[in-house]
């Protein structure tokens, strides 16, 4: 399965923004999607991520009340949505999505990066203050 993530831009703070990951190929049946961000100079990050099975989610404590993460199965494509209010120039950052591997991660491990082995391209976010 492919992930490609859009919706990027540029926004002024306390804007909104609405990023998309979409799955090609067969239909995911993986059983957690997550959005990580990387800065200039930082590590990526954990954003927010959703256990499909109970669609569960989690939230960095820097995004929780502003972002929310849900999917949606229409036609049969998976599609995974990051919605971003109130942002801030420190939400700037290069943001991806990814899809976790075989098996039930515990809650914890959906805050790790290598929890994912399956990532599509990033998409750019820039506030402005």
């Amino acid at each position: 399965v492919q992930l490609q993530a859009s919706g990027g831009g540029s926004v002024q703070a306390g804007g909104s923004l609405r990023l998309t990951c979409s799955a090609s190929g067969l239909t995911s049946n993986k059983p957690g999607m997550g959005w990580f961000r990387q800065a200039p100079g930082k590590e990526r990050e954990f954003v927010a991520a959703m256990r499909k099975s109970t669609s569960s989610t989690y939230y960095a404590d820097s995004v929780k009340g502003r972002f929310t993460i849900f999917r949606d199965n229409a036609n049969n494509r998976v599609r995974v949505y990051l919605q971003m209010n109130s942002l801030r120039p420190e939400d700037t950052a290069v943001h991806y999505c990814a899809e976790t591997g075989m098996g039930n991660p515990i809650t914890s491990s959906y805050f790790r990066p290598s929890t994912y082995p399956n990532w599509g391209q990033g998409t750019e976010v820039t506030v402005s203050s």
